[in-house]
């Protein structure tokens, strides 16, 4: 069973494997028809689609934030149509880092499916070892998916419960000039929650921006960060509780599995002018 990553060669060597499937899941904030497109051009073989908005994502308030959870009955029942059962190992990837293969990563953790992990590197990596790619969609039978105990995802009143607990660490995976407040291009206010710090998702990856980070790098990078807290004591946010899916999955590689994720994240705390922000690093 793999948990966090798997390499090209390991996924490579279970293509054929039945207990095994994978998901392409794509996506660009700005063009959300990318994936779909990328997908019918060319994808790992046996894998299938999956839409952050349509299939990672429930339906939006204006007040719980860009990517709200859908509902476990919902999710599962996708998860089973895709033959999802209760001992399959799943393997998500995509183009941008692993960012939204991290989505699929945690919400499957949280209706209790371990058996899931992350393609390391996505489709450079399969490019890189020069196999294969097919435009054929496959089908599958559907599987009986079990809802199980998983990871509870934070709301908003968690965080304001702890904002004054310096036990507790929020950590802002946004990229600093969106943290800062200096730059904000997909939700309508800028800054950041009171007390957060910020650990940029994209400094979890190589230089190339492909694969993720040694495990040793990995832990010696959060540990200067989170500064001996436990790692439970970690609330992960950052734009729509998508790319925080990535820091939570990096500290999980690095042996520091427990942080909590903020599903609404910076676009449902700033729905409400009530709630308080902060600017600047």
């Amino acid at each position: 069973m793999s948990a966090t990553l798997v390499s090209g060669d390991e996924l490579a060597a279970h293509l054929n494997d039945s207990n095994w499937r994978i998901f392409d899941c794509r996506h660009d904030l700005q063009d959300t028809g990318y994936g779909e497109k990328a997908y019918a051009k060319g994808h790992i073989p046996g894998a299938l689609f999956l839409h952050l908005d349509r299939d990672l994502s429930g339906e939006k308030t204006g007040s719980n934030g860009r990517h709200p959870l859908p509902t476990k009955e919902a999710f599962a029942a996708k998860m089973a149509a895709c033959g999802v059962g209760p001992d399959t190992q799943v393997v998500a990837y995509d183009n941008e880092g692993s960012v939204f293969a991290s989505r699929l990563w945690w919400m499957l953790r949280w209706v209790g499916h371990a058996k899931v992990a992350v393609l390391d590197g996505g489709v450079p990596c399969w490019r890189r070892g020069k196999r294969e790619f097919q435009t054929e969609v496959p089908s599958y039978p559907p599987a009986p998916f079990v809802i199980r105990p998983g990871v509870v995802p934070f709301g908003a009143d968690d965080v304001l419960e702890r904002l004054d607990d310096r036990r507790v660490l929020i950590l802002d995976a946004r990229a600093p000039e969106r943290f800062s407040g200096e730059e904000e291009n997909l939700d309508p206010v800028g800054g950041h929650i009171p007390g957060a710090v910020n650990r940029f998702y994209f400094d979890n990856l190589d230089d190339a921006g492909c694969f993720f980070k040694s495990a040793e790098e990995l832990r010696d990078e959060f540990d200067a960060v989170i500064k001996g807290r436990e790692p439970q004591s970690v609330i992960q946010q950052c734009g729509s509780g998508v790319t925080a899916c990535h820091n939570l999955l990096a500290m999980d590689v690095a042996g520091l599995a427990g942080s909590q994720l903020y599903v609404g994240s910076w676009s449902e705390w700033c729905a409400d002018p009530a709630r308080p922000i902060a600017t600047g690093e």
